[in-house]
């Protein structure tokens, strides 16, 4: 059932809060959740110099713990913003991963090509901002050398990414050369292709942030100057949500 506006506004405000520091929320003195819009460009303001800080914090050389084979979790859960009987059908066979935004290359991308590239793995810890956690293990190609393989512009701001279940996200560029991150294409210690309900056929991997920032199914990447937003940040989670 879908919320009545000042429901919907009130949650995200309390989101937006949830997000910010104490110094910041005094900065909201005098003002309470019936204020309207100009509450709502506080917590805003606010979010997005969270992010700015989160940003300037952010190191490409330090790395997410990785962790041995025997503390991986069993099964890995299934989370998504719908149930999993609606994870989405992929046809394979014309699957193609599209480019777009300041790259060179525009060129769509087929599995196999994808898979021809240098591949590495990693044992790491997603973190779901609903308070679990769990370890898996992916296989994939580095974004730092698919972003090299499109010449991408990495002097832009963001690389964004948009899924076949509709879903959408986006992260920074320093995140994206980060050497974790990853286009993942397998999972589990026999390397196998990601099951659907995980990503099938490519999803990212980004240990260094929150997992709502791991989308699946990725259809289409594109590189930007221009604030992407996403589908969870659109809604009051913050932007950045890493290390």
């Amino acid at each position: 059932m879908r919320k009545p506006p000042e429901i919907s506004n009130r949650s995200r405000r309390m989101l937006l809060r949830s997000g910010l520091s104490l110094g910041a929320l005094t900065m909201l003195t005098g003002c309470n959740l019936d204020d309207g819009d100009a509450v709502d460009r506080v917590l805003w303001a606010m979010s997005r110099f969270n992010d700015r800080i989160q940003g300037l914090l952010f190191s490409r050389t330090t790395l997410a713990p990785v962790y041995a084979a025997s503390k991986l979790t069993t099964p890995f859960p299934f989370n998504a913003y719908y149930p999993m009987d609606n994870v989405p059908e992929i046809d394979v066979d014309n699957w193609k991963l599209e480019v777009s935004g300041l790259v060179s290359d525009k060129t769509a991308w087929t599995l196999s090509r994808l898979r021809a590239l240098p591949q590495e793995s990693q044992i790491t810890r997603l973190i779901c901002v609903e308070g679990w956690s769990a370890i898996g293990q992916w296989r994939g190609v580095p974004m730092r050398t698919f972003l090299q393989h499109i010449g991408a512009d990495t002097t832009a701001k963001y690389v964004g990414f948009k899924c076949a279940d509709k879903y959408f996200s986006s992260m920074d560029m320093q995140t994206a050369l980060h050497p974790q991150t990853i286009l993942a294409l397998d999972t589990g210690p026999a390397n196998e292709p990601l099951p659907p309900q995980y990503g099938y056929p490519l999803r990212i991997r980004v240990p260094t942030k929150l997992g709502f920032k791991n989308p699946k199914h990725i259809a289409a990447i594109y590189v930007t100057n221009k604030y992407p937003g996403g589908y969870w940040e659109d809604q009051g989670y913050n932007w950045f949500s890493g290390s």
